[in-house]
């Protein structure tokens, strides 16, 4: 697979509630198959990520808390969407970014997700000329690729795929070489599941300091709950022992 041109791979892109898959969710995946260099199959989910969505990341996507309330976890569609790219390499615009929000879900999961995969970002820095801007819908617009809307999961997963033949086509011959898969490389640690005594210390710290949360406290990691934890008795202080005995 390394030696050779990718014509047949899973074009994949997320929308997450932010950037860093060890602190941000997943609340849209969008995936066209791709084989011999024809799309043969797509899948397109939202995804609930329990929290509320910055509404700096509602106004780049467009996608609102109303519209991931009654989609499933990722938890709950992992093995579908595992299962949808087979053996297949990944494609996306830096690629390793969504890549590493599918492993760190298959390791809270107790799973494995090893992938090929090659990056439309990394091809546009050798292709396009310095000055020009290379994020995915300038890129389109520089090789005159058609995009549907940009920052939605699946429609940026097509233009990924078409941005990638449409470079193939014009430089393949030449440069065979950027058209290889690489094997992705992220690093990801399972999340700490949390305990009921910490969900309690954080609803107890959440009560008695009067503070409003966007995050659904049952589905917070161990790891989550520390830093909220942490960041609260920080700012506000603990809990003084009289009002503990009191309650």
């Amino acid at each position: 697979m390394a030696d050779e041109m990718i014509n047949s791979y899973v074009a994949l892109d997320l929308e997450t509630t932010g950037i860093g898959a060890r602190h941000e969710k997943i609340t849209e995946i969008g995936m066209v198959k791709v084989i011999d260099g024809e799309m043969t199959d797509t899948y397109h989910t939202m995804v609930n990520p329990h929290r509320e969505i910055p509404k700096r990341i509602v106004e780049l996507t467009g996608i609102t808390d109303d519209m991931v309330k009654d989609a499933p976890g990722i938890e709950e569609i992992l093995d579908e969407v595992l299962a949808f790219t087979e053996d297949l390499p990944l494609l996306g615009h830096q690629i390793i970014f969504d890549y590493g929000f599918l492993v760190q879900a298959a390791v809270n999961q107790k799973r494995k997700f090893e992938k090929y995969g090659v990056d439309t970002l990394k091809l546009c820095r050798y292709l396009m000329p310095g000055e020009e801007k290379k994020n995915l819908s300038a890129a389109c617009a520089y090789f005159e690729v058609t995009q549907d809307t940009a920052h939605r999961a699946l429609s940026d997963a097509y233009a990924a795929h078409n941005l990638y033949q449409e470079l193939k086509k014009r430089f393949g011959g030449e440069r065979p070489e950027l058209f290889t898969a690489k094997m992705l490389q992220y690093k990801a640690k399972k999340e700490r599941t949390a305990s009921k005594r910490q969900k309690e210390h954080l609803q107890d710290l959440l009560k008695y300091h009067r503070i409003d949360i966007t995050v659904e406290i049952d589905h917070m990691s161990g790891n989550e709950i520390s830093r909220m934890i942490d960041k609260i008795i920080f700012q506000y202080g603990r809990i003084p022992e009289n009002a503990k005995k009191q309650g």
